[in-house]
């Protein structure tokens, strides 16, 4: 059944009377998951993606399409927003029929994306003093897997208050949501996640192909660290990925994320010498057409396809 807000329909046979009426816009590999996961959680909702096709698995479940941006925040008390990059949210929000146009003081617009912490900053500014919205900029980390099971890192920035209110929602989808600081603080922390992400992804790809080459199996190589101090999280997922050669992802994605941390240290002078490495290979991976790794790419460097330990005798002098 349906109750009429404005001139939009909301499901209001899970939601509680009072509850905050969700918007959601951008339902790609991880932004669907996420809005799923509010769905099922009970609260009233309603999505806007580019291309409709993504919000049909929505739509058979009852919930509204919206016809624009503007038409969803018409009606929307808090609006989160997951799509590729800082032009995409920019056009999102203050783009003809964009949230800023539909949106009215009050409503909180919420930013999954990962974009530059800097244009974070002034598109909040820009939205609380033009229009009296407020804003929290939320990137996450975990991946679309992290999506599905509801366990995401959320790094928050903005007002503790917007925080806190927005915090029940995004507990839907996250394991762990973070205040990090003021507006902008968010996407800077998800600069540093990346860097870390990017550099384990380049180490592993090194190791995995050393293992290889000495003559053993480099998928041994994950359970062998298990418990010491050079386990991680990101060999026990991607290490048996990177063997097989089926890590996948967006790599020109990767490389917006990594030039993003790069940019905010020519801004604040600071050196970072091994990220500006990790960079070039993914740079280089570009460059060479694969654009389909991911955190794969550095892995791509040194092998296509699987990769196999070579045999004792290809490491022994021929004489």
């Amino acid at each position: 059944m349906y109750e009429l807000n404005g001139d939009k329909p909301f499901m209001t046979d899970q939601s509680s009377p009072g509850a905050e009426r969700i918007g959601f816009i951008g339902l790609g590999n991880i932004g669907a998951p996420m809005a799923m996961r509010i769905l099922d959680a009970g609260h009233a909702l309603q999505v806007f993606n580019r291309d409709p096709v993504k919000a049909i698995p929505f739509s058979r479940r009852g919930v509204p399409l919206a016809t624009s941006p503007a038409a969803l925040a018409q009606v929307c008390d808090i609006v989160f927003i997951c799509v590729s990059n800082t032009e995409a949210v920019e056009q999102v929000v203050f783009g003809p029929e964009g949230v800023a146009e539909g949106g009215r003081a009050g409503l909180l617009v919420v930013d999954l994306s990962t974009i530059h912490p800097v244009n974070t900053r002034e598109m909040a500014q820009r939205l609380s003093a033009g229009y009296g919205m407020r804003w929290v900029d939320a990137p996450v980390s975990g991946g679309a897997s992290g999506a599905l099971a509801g366990t995401l890192a959320v790094f928050a920035g903005g007002a503790a208050a917007d925080v806190e209110r927005v915090r029940p929602v995004l507990m839907n989808f996250a394991g762990r949501v973070t205040h990090i600081g003021g507006h902008g603080c968010g996407m800077a922390m998800k600069a540093c996640n990346q860097m870390l992400s990017f550099a384990s992804s380049a180490v592993a790809a090194e190791t995995l192909n050393l293992a290889a080459r000495f003559g053993f199996d480099p998928a041994l190589v994950p359970e062998a660290i298990a418990g010491g101090f050079a386990d991680s999280h990101f060999m026990r997922h991607y290490g048996p990925l990177l063997v097989a050669g089926t890590a996948t992802g967006n790599t020109r994605t990767a490389v917006k994320d990594i030039d993003i941390a790069l940019d905010l240290a020519r801004a604040t002078g600071t050196p970072l010498p091994m990220t500006s490495l990790v960079a070039s290979l993914f740079h280089m991976a570009v460059a060479r057409g694969d654009l389909r790794s991911g955190l794969g790419a550095p892995m791509g460097l040194y092998v296509q396809g699987p990769l196999a330990a070579h045999k004792p005798q290809d490491n022994e002098d021929s004489t």
